[in-house]
């Protein structure tokens, strides 16, 4: 489903560890790991016919801020018993004693109408448990509360809340409480009112002396900036960057390199996550990320996401697990994923429903344990294997052929040995490709060849 223009969304829990308040961040892999710190990411699930809607809290965790893997087969962690019984925009933030507290939209589905006063609460010491579920009253407006975000105001020794409400401006502004506990909370007030409709209110605390806070406008993602937190003192100064409908802004800063990050969430298609880079937050301006360099949960929308330790992260996956099935991505086309359509193998635009056609189980090889076979997760009798160089999902007959058919050697990608090939078992002058978006098997001598032929192996 389409969101609407002006619905609740998603940004980065910008207050990291114990005191750190300023946005963490990607950066080279070799430095996230001598940095020792992983992240993870709190969302919702959506796709475009409703078969991946679920609006409980779903964790995700990455060493790299880049590469997510979802927790919990990417079914919920927790969800809410109060309120409508479902939530967006999950937030999570490290208080200042380094536990956690999850804030969420009171609203399950998308009917705009509903207008919650509250917003969902959860405290936890570790994300392994959650306790204390509560709803938090924001104001007595007859209005939402989307959005909310935290942050440590030093200044005034509080958090500040910030989220999306009509004030009696008549149009969408960014307000705040103020509290020391998220059990009660001040009276609202306006925190930030360009004077046209803006959500999705996203704070970097204290860059330079300076606070940016990145917003939605017209389908754009745009920043203002102030030297205090002072509700109404800050000013638009950056370029709008989107990639068609985008909302949901995160702002992330490399460990390493010192590069900024500015992540946003699509509403058309359902949230297809894009990135934009900056060499300096203060000049405003963007440029694209490559999308083979990240990869999003299946289904997340509106994620918000904080760095943790590499013993969080690792208590994290024993806790939930990491899913038992992939996805494979390709190469030259990397908002394409493999699936099965009408029991043909192909790469489609991600996202789709059936988004189950796109989860795969790789087991060993069918033909010899040392390759592999793509099994079906929603038609578990069923495998990729060639017929005439074609890829089909058909059912394991137990012959020779079959198992042989099926039957792939992953070796080091073709156009980068990051990635991976997949050399046929029975032909083995052939690897997997796509043509036309179609899956078969062909010889491969030119640099497209290659391409088509490498593929990421995740979730």
């Amino acid at each position: 489903m389409n969101d609407s223009p002006l619905q609740p969304s998603r940004r980065v829990a910008l207050g990291a560890m114990a005191g750190l308040t300023a946005a963490v961040a990607l950066g080279a892999p070799a430095a996230r790991a001598a940095a020792g710190g992983a992240y993870v990411m709190g969302y919702f699930t959506e796709s475009p016919n409703g078969d991946g809607a679920d609006y409980g809290l779903h964790l995700a965790v990455s060493a790299d801020s880049l590469q997510w893997t979802p927790l919990n087969q990417n079914k919920p962690v927790v969800t809410p018993t109060g309120g409508t019984g479902g939530l967006r925009d999950p937030f999570i933030l490290r208080r200042q004693d380094g536990t956690f507290v999850v804030l969420a939209t009171d609203l399950k589905g998308t009917d705009w109408s509903l207008q919650s006063q509250y917003i969902h609460v959860w405290d936890s010491a570790d994300l392994r448990s959650f306790t204390s579920y509560r709803r938090l009253k924001l104001h007595d407006m007859a209005t939402h509360s989307w959005a909310p975000e935290a942050y440590w105001d030093a200044g005034r020794g509080q958090y500040g809340i910030i989220y999306s409400a009509v004030d009696s401006s008549g149009h969408n502004v960014i307000m705040v409480n103020y509290t020391t506990d998220f059990v009660t909370a001040s009276a609202a007030q306006v925190f930030f009112d360009p004077g046209y409709d803006v959500i999705d209110g996203d704070l970097a605390v204290g860059v330079g002396g300076v606070n940016y806070l990145y917003f939605k406008k017209d389908q754009t993602l745009v920043g203002a900036r102030s030297t205090t937190l002072n509700p109404g003192s800050f000013t638009v100064f950056s370029t709008p960057v989107a990639h068609g409908g985008t909302e949901a802004p995160i702002l992330i800063k490399s460990q390493s390199t010192g590069t900024w990050f500015l992540w946003g969430d699509t509403y058309t298609p359902n949230g297809v996550f894009y990135a934009w880079q900056s060499a300096d937050l203060a000049s405003g301006t963007w440029t694209a990320v490559d999308q083979r360099l990240y990869t999003q949960p299946l289904n997340s929308k509106h994620a918000g996401i904080q760095p943790i330790s590499t013993t969080e992260y690792a208590n994290l996956l024993a806790k939930w697990g990491a899913p038992a099935w992939n996805r494979l991505k390709s190469y030259n086309y990397p908002a394409r994923y493999v699936r099965h359509s009408n029991y043909v193998g192909r790469i489609d635009e991600y996202p789709f429903d059936p988004y189950t056609d796109s989860q795969w189980t790789l087991v060993p090889g069918l033909a010899d344990t040392a390759g592999v076979s793509f099994r079906s997760v929603n038609y578990p009798t069923r495998y990729l294997r060639h017929s005439n160089y074609q890829m089909a999902l058909d059912v394991n007959d137990g012959t020779t052929t079959f198992a042989q058919d099926a039957t792939f050697y992953r070796t080091a990608g073709l156009a980068d040995t990051s990635w991976s090939s997949f050399r046929s078992y029975n032909h083995p002058d052939r690897y997997l490709r796509h043509a036309d978006y179609v899956l078969r098997i062909d010889p491969i001598s030119t640099s497209t060849d290659k391409a088509d032929a490498t593929f990421s192996v995740g979730s």
